[in-house]
């Protein structure tokens, strides 16, 4: 009996152990290592050719720069005029720069040689159209041609002087100089180019610009004006712009000089640049505004404000009128129009301009309100 005990107390004991056991019991793997990444693939090295073109310019430590000279006149005279290029460390009078360097330039300042690569192109500046058709102008001649042969009426009539539109110069590289100019002036003056009235938020809508609100009517442009106005934009677009160029005098600052012979009544530029309420411009020190529109009820007259945006017309300066020799020089006028029920000003030659002679014309065409005693 006492096996039989033994052997039946013994089996829930293994029972027991059975369970733990079977409880414990589990499959083991051995534990993964997790998988390294991806080598980056070899860096392939840059020529040192472009290494170089990228890497910033060290300037030049002289311990002597008596003996510095211009690289255009090769005079070293008037040290207090030479700027030294920060990359290549040559002298440059800064009348002999062309264009010429008004001011010393805050900064860093590399001749035209090295920062060549960092000019904006004329092109893109102006935003020139690029067209190589010459039949645009074949028909325009064509057209201005049947405009004149319609134009000769056999009734008798007052004969009115019509605006004539203005003749580029033909020499590409001279208009690429004329350009120039301008682009240099506009830049010194912090100022983008602009052919148009502009109106930016916060100053006058286009909306206010409405001839019929001029006090006393405007005078409307004529058809056959209108079409030389379109034939002048159009040309600028292109690229043959005016025969002007802007030069730098030490007493009138930037002004403008006829590269080319200008004809009578010759249609020169429109005066562009931000539109504005004249009430917002009462405290403005711009030297450069001009009245677009002279508004029945005042608070709705209109200023054009070329101190942000504008062309050529900014730098053509105004006469002395308050002299005889003041008022001789004037060559051209202002005149404003109603184009399209909108207001514009144009510049005119109101006589013959020969090549080399600068443009002026009278500032009070219209208030008799600016003060031209200081003008040269």
């Amino acid at each position: 009996m006492a096996p039989s005990t033994s052997s039946s107390s013994a089996a829930p004991a293994m029972a027991k152990r059975l369970i733990r056991f079977s409880g414990s019991l589990r499959r083991t793997e051995a534990p993964r290592r997790p998988t390294p990444p991806p080598s980056p693939p070899p860096k392939k090295l840059k020529p040192m050719a472009e290494v170089m073109a990228k890497a910033g310019f060290a300037v030049l430590d002289r311990g002597d720069y008596s003996k510095v000279s211009c690289e255009q006149c090769r005079s070293g005279e008037r040290p207090d005029e030479l700027l030294l290029c920060d990359k290549c460390d040559k002298g440059f009078h800064m009348k002999c720069l062309r264009p010429i360097v008004v001011r010393v330039p805050i900064g860093s300042w590399l001749c035209p040689k090295c920062s060549g690569h960092r000019r904006k192109k004329i092109i893109d500046f102006f935003r020139i159209q690029k067209s190589s058709d010459k039949k645009e102008k074949c028909s325009s001649d064509q057209d201005a041609r049947k405009r004149r042969r319609r134009s000769g009426s056999l009734v008798l009539q007052k004969k009115r002087r019509r605006l004539l539109p203005f003749v580029p110069t033909e020499d590409p590289s001279r208009r690429l100089k004329q350009m120039g100019s301008l682009a240099s002036a506009l830049t010194a003056l912090h100022m983008e180019f602009s052919d148009d009235l502009t109106y930016m938020p916060g100053m006058a809508p286009r909306s206010a610009n409405q001839a019929k609100f001029e006090n006393g009517g405007m005078q409307v442009l004529s058809k056959e004006d209108i079409e030389t106005l379109e034939q002048c934009r159009a040309m600028c677009k292109r690229g043959e712009c005016p025969p002007l160029i802007v030069v730098f005098d030490s007493c009138e600052g930037f002004t403008v000089e006829a590269d080319g012979q200008i004809k009578d009544m010759t249609f020169i530029a429109e005066y562009t640049g931000d539109v504005d309420y004249i009430k917002n411009r009462e405290h403005d020190d711009c030297d450069s505004m001009m009245t677009l529109l002279l508004a029945t009820n005042p608070s709705k007259s209109l200023v054009i404000c070329p101190d942000k945006r504008g062309n050529i017309a900014r730098f053509i300066n105004g006469i002395n009128n308050h002299t005889s020799e003041g008022r001789k020089k004037q060559n051209c006028k202002c005149v404003r129009y109603s184009v399209n029920g909108e207001c514009r000003v144009f510049l005119v030659a109101t006589r013959d301009i020969a090549k080399g002679e600068r443009l002026y014309y009278d500032y009070n065409g219209y208030e008799h309100e600016y003060p031209t005693h200081h003008f040269v």
